[in-house]
């Protein structure tokens, strides 16, 4: 089931390019906000259904590449080209280095963030670290390409589709200058966590906050319905059957509760989903061998896919909530008094705030022992994920000691004990293994099997260029387009002709982007 039958432009000049291209796809959305955004407050009118015959023609029309027979060379950028990273210049600063970090963490996660940089700042006298929070992804990215070189922070967080975008900007250094320069040891990290973040042959960012989507459950609806609370569907056939028997039994309205969302079920699963199925979202090894020119949604693995969905919600077993814009919606839902919902994917990250949320009465009757967390359901038997979150970039046009002092701070946030404080503490994945071995992480995985999930699904990821998330230069723009066509999907749209119009558009933003680019 499932199946698919450098250049010398300047660092203001590409900057320009990435804000053209957010302003472009912001019109065309009319929303006003920058299309290089993680959660946007509105989004398109997706388009309308139709009956004209044309999914026919769409379904019979699959062109996507063979990908046995695109095989281009692995472009390769020499390492030297871009700007170096002193590793050794802290040790001639005067005196402390202040440095600034831009970041998107919020509530728990931001707490989190804070207690890890207060202890860094406490246990050593040679850099001091100031947080700000620009409240999201979105709004630091929006920060760093409008602000001026001099007064950009020295380290920022930028979430994993920025990876083409920001590494043609030529205005960051590349992390593998600074493992380079130091010598750092990345022998226990997560090969496929560094491998995000990997472009042209070439490490642009440290991973830090790793997620990836896992179910959420509310473990008394499935004993309510006859089913095992320990035992979560795996494949898409399995969600299904588990929702049949939740609503036929009336332990819940609805067994799956999703989302439209651009990192969420309109975009970000669906790219996930791609990888399970072990086929590529994009051509050219999903933009990793070389610039994506054209993305494959409207495949049969697309339609497939996007067709099951449909018909879970055509038959009473599945409800949206449209494109999930808080990023609780979907939570809500399942304890929604009048038509509650089962199950619900979304990332690991939510996980410990969703248990202190319970913890502190948001849902009277469900304890935090009641939320339970599996595998994302997918169309393969064995559970697989691609890495998911942000990861840590440094400015270019800082002084040495600066750029020193940032990576000084970065070699802590991704220690192994900083990892098991942050992982235990978030839900996030820790990016390397000897984490584990260290508490609190050892004893959360140990007494609470919810907090490994998204790891051990990482783990089990499939091989081949699928097992990474796709590389777009307009990857945020082109989520849009998919997220507008799922929206679309989920209100009676038919499948093929609104997969093909958004394939059309994301192949337009593509094309668009590497002409300039």
């Amino acid at each position: 089931m499932f199946t698919r039958s450098s250049s010398g432009r300047s660092p203001v000049k590409r900057l320009v390019a990435l804000g053209v291209a957010s302003a472009a796809v912001a019109a065309a959305c009319s929303s006003g906000e920058s299309a290089l955004v993680i959660d946007q407050d509105e989004t398109s009118d997706p388009p309308a259904a139709t009956d004209d015959g044309a999914a026919d023609d769409a379904a019979a029309d699959d062109s996507s590449p063979d990908e046995s027979a695109v095989a281009p060379t692995t472009t390769q950028a020499p390492l030297a080209q871009f700007p170096d990273c002193p590793t050794d210049a802290l040790d001639d600063a005067a005196g402390p280095v202040e440095i600034t970090f831009w970041h998107g963490m919020n509530d728990l996660l931001e707490d989190s963030l804070i207690t890890l940089t207060d202890a860094y700042n406490a246990g050593q006298d040679r850099v001091r670290v100031t947080l700000q929070n620009q409240t999201g992804y979105n709004e630091t990215i929006d920060q760093f390409i409008q602000s001026s070189p001099s007064s950009r922070a020295v380290l920022v967080q930028f979430p994993e589709y920025t990876l083409q975008s920001f590494a043609q900007s030529d205005t960051l250094v590349p992390i593998e200058a600074c493992i380079e320069s130091s010598g750092y040891d990345t022998g226990a990290f997560i090969p496929r966590a560094l491998e995000a973040y990997t472009w042209q042959g070439i490490q642009w960012a440290m991973p830090f906050n790793v997620s990836n989507p896992v179910l959420y459950y509310i473990k008394p609806t499935f004993e309510a319905a006859g089913l095992d609370p320990e035992q979560t569907p795996i494949t898409l056939e399995d969600l299904r059957s588990t929702s049949e028997q939740i609503v036929e039994s009336g332990a819940a309205t609805y067994g799956w509760v999703l989302d439209s969302g651009t990192d969420s079920g309109g975009g970000w699963y669906l790219e996930q989903w791609f990888g399970r199925a072990g086929q590529p979202f994009a051509d050219n090894g999903n933009g990793r061998n070389a610039p994506a020119t054209e993305v494959y949604i409207d495949s049969d693995t697309g339609v497939e896919l996007l067709t099951f969905v449909q018909d879970m919600i055509n038959d009473g077993l599945a409800v949206t909530v449209g494109d999930n814009t808080a990023g609780t919606d979907v939570f809500f839902k399942l304890i929604d008094p009048a038509e509650d919902g089962a199950m619900t994917i979304y990332t690991s990250a939510f996980l410990g705030g969703v248990i202190d949320a319970l913890g502190g009465g948001l849902a009277p009757g469900l304890t935090p022992d009641d939320i339970g967390v599996g595998p994302m359901p997918g169309p393969s038997d064995t559970p697989a994920v691609q890495v998911g979150g942000a990861s840590l970039w440094i400015s270019a046009d800082k002084s040495a000691e600066e750029t020193a002092a940032a990576w000084d701070y970065i070699t802590y946030l991704v220690s192994a004990q900083s990892q098991s404080d942050w992982a235990s503490a978030t839900g996030y994945v820790p990016i390397r293994s000897d984490a584990l071995d260290l508490d609190p992480l050892a004893t959360t995985y140990a007494e609470d099997p919810r907090f490994r999930v998204a790891y051990d699904q990482l783990l089990g990821s499939v091989e081949g260029s699928a097992s990474l998330a796709p590389v777009l230069g307009p990857q945020r723009e082109v989520r849009v387009a998919t997220a507008n066509a799922t929206a679309a999907i989920f209100g009676g749209a038919d499948v093929a002709t609104a997969l093909g119009d958004a394939a059309d558009q994301a192949n337009a933003l593509i094309a668009s982007y590497n002409q300039r680019n």
